[in-house]
């Protein structure tokens, strides 16, 4: 299929670029490099169109010229507390700019369209791990941002009956590309293992682990960490088994999780390095434990995660950092 991936020169993004050309479909890059970068695009060499999302004429050109089937959405800041101090600039990107996409969409005739969702609207669930039943109760702008989508969606698609769609809601999205060409870069970078393993680099100066008094088995928090290369598989799999009328909610998650102290010696133990470490209080708003039931996702996606344990997915991350130790950083604005 032709896919044009909105955010594809951002971290899940860029993987699933890297996936969908190695299963066989021909993706389209679309970003307007906000926080996206730019040597993504030189490494993948696939079309890119540098534009913004809101731009509705340049955007339903680019689904007509590369005759578009299929639209992936990972275009959306993600900085919980960014949320919370910029509200407005969540909702317009978020929910504006999906709107925007959307309406582009119709005016080109391109019907099917996966969104980049999350676990965060569920807020604080009752129970782990997390099945799609749970109450949805976003406990931050952010997390509130995803959610209205997710209605907008149902509501488009009750609208216009030709209209597919799946919302997958990740957990802790982590790793890099297994063959070390591509990775994760965040500014400000808040991400767990690769906070780790820029502190072993020496581009950070140490980890805090924010509180180690959790009714855990070891006091720090949990959570489900998922090959970024799975998820963007899983994007695939969804792509592949969109039908009008029939919505597709999963989460995706490989059903485990692993403590911030777990996730810590697994570093030390993938690169013989010790991870540098300071211990604080709790963070405001950090949940105990956080990880997916991800058997929906197997029954209608036929998909599953590979990686799941800490070593592997720490692993690949360490190939790219050890070689890109401050990132894509170093090469001019835009990157």
């Amino acid at each position: 299929m032709n896919v044009l991936v909105a955010g594809g020169a951002g971290y899940i993004g860029s993987h699933t670029v890297k996936r969908l050309r190695a299963a066989g479909h021909a993706p389209v890059i679309y970003d307007n490099l906000s926080r996206g970068h730019r040597a993504v695009i030189d490494i993948l060499g696939v079309p890119a169109i540098m534009a913004d999302l809101n731009d509705r004429p340049a955007l339903t050109e680019a689904l007509r010229a590369h005759k578009i089937d299929t639209v992936m959405h990972f275009a959306a800041y993600a900085y919980v507390g960014e949320s919370v101090d910029a509200p407005l600039m969540y909702y317009q990107n978020n929910v504006a700019t999906t709107i925007s996409v959307l309406q582009a969409m119709a005016d080109a005739n391109v019907d099917r369209f996966v969104f980049s969702s999350t676990c965060a609207t569920y807020g604080n669930p009752d129970a782990v791990p997390v099945t799609e039943s749970e109450k949805q109760l976003p406990t931050s702008p952010y997390g509130r941002s995803k959610l209205m989508v997710e209605h907008i969606l149902k509501d488009h698609a009750a609208a216009r009956k030709s209209f597919s769609f799946a919302a997958l809601r990740y957990f802790n999205a982590s790793g890099c590309a297994m063959d070390g060409t591509i990775g994760e870069d965040h500014d400000p970078e808040t991400h767990l293992i690769p906070v780790i393993l820029q502190s072993i680099l020496g581009v950070k100066p140490e980890i805090t682990v924010f509180g180690t008094d959790y009714p855990t088995p070891d006091g720090t928090n949990v959570r489900d960490y998922i090959h970024v290369d799975d998820l963007a598989d899983a994007h695939i799999a969804a792509m592949t088994r969109l039908q009008p009328g029939e919505p597709i909610f999963c989460n995706l998650g490989t059903g485990n999780g692993f403590s911030v102290k777990e996730v810590i010696a697994a570093a030390e133990q993938v690169t013989g390095k010790k991870v540098p470490v300071k211990f604080g209080p709790r963070r405001a708003g950090d949940a105990i434990a956080l990880y997916a039931d991800a058997s929906r996702a197997k029954a209608v996606l036929g998909w599953q995660a590979k990686h799941t344990d800490p070593q592997s997915i720490i692993g690949s991350a360490w190939k790219w950092f050890e070689k890109n130790p401050r990132g894509y950083a170093g090469k001019g604005a835009g990157y």
